[in-house]
């Protein structure tokens, strides 16, 4: 059976702070080829050059990764400040009109960190510039120092709604993440289900309500590690089975 194709959408980076690409990390290509079975296509995250519409038409799904640059405050109707960082406002231009697109059509999509943000934007939800600063929260960001596998290790918990769309998958009701996050949700979108949450209250599992095809999100990272973490895989995997079912001209809904 060929492989369904997945868009992976890119971040717009700099090599020696003076030459523009379009960068995917190796562990989201892998986990794309390895555990969801599909073939890993990077998309540039510049509206210039391609529209919704024309990578709707030669994907099956899409995931959407994580990034240092944040979604654009104005995004959601808030002015930008200093704790808000930096931005991709070209990735803005792609991710958030392509999400749409799909939610509405029922393709496939995978939101990740800034992803999973992005797919809360993008149906009207708001975000916290900085998770660790509000009262009761705890310290969501990446570690500064170690080793990746440390930066990675798990840290906290996320409890699951029961017999809600993550339960189901999962088999279990509370597991453990990583968290290397700065921002987070304020207000979900209309649509937006939050499914998860750590212990301090953050939401960390999201999908969206009523859309026709698989849009389950995650604040961590389960691109780490994926063929071989109890969490990781599943989420692929399913990912993966609804991108073939698009790809056969069928739906598979999780949520």
């Amino acid at each position: 059976m060929d492989r369904p194709v997945i868009g992976i959408i890119g971040n717009s980076n700099l090599i020696n702070d003076e030459y523009p690409v379009h960068a995917v990390g190796h562990m989201n290509t892998h986990a794309v080829a390895d555990v969801s079975q599909a073939i890993p296509m990077i998309i540039p995250s510049d509206p210039s050059v391609v529209t919704p519409a024309e990578l709707m038409s030669v994907c099956d799904g899409f995931l959407f990764t994580g990034g240092r640059p944040n979604v654009h405050p104005e995004e959601y109707g808030e002015t930008p400040t200093d704790a808000h960082g930096d931005f991709d406002r070209d990735r803005d231009g792609i991710a958030l009109p392509l999400i749409r697109a799909c939610v509405a059509a029922g393709q496939p999509i995978f939101g990740i960190c800034r992803g999973f943000q992005e797919v809360n934007v993008a149906m009207g939800g708001t975000l916290y510039p900085e998770i660790r600063d509000l009262p009761g929260r705890d310290n969501h960001r990446m570690p500064p120092d170690g080793s990746l596998a440390e930066k990675f290790e798990l840290r906290h918990e996320v409890t699951f709604s029961a017999d809600g769309p993550f339960h189901r998958l999962l088999g279990v009701q509370t597991v453990m993440t990583n968290t290397l996050h700065g921002q987070g949700i304020k207000a979900p979108g209309p649509r937006i289900v939050v499914d998860g949450y750590a212990d301090d209250g953050t939401p960390e599992a999201i999908y969206v309500a009523d859309a026709p095809g698989f849009t389950l999100s995650v604040q961590w990272h389960p691109e780490w590690n994926a063929d071989a973490d109890p969490v990781s895989r599943p989420l692929f995997e399913a990912f993966g089975a609804a991108c073939r079912d698009w790809a056969a001209g069928g739906l598979r809904k999780t949520g």
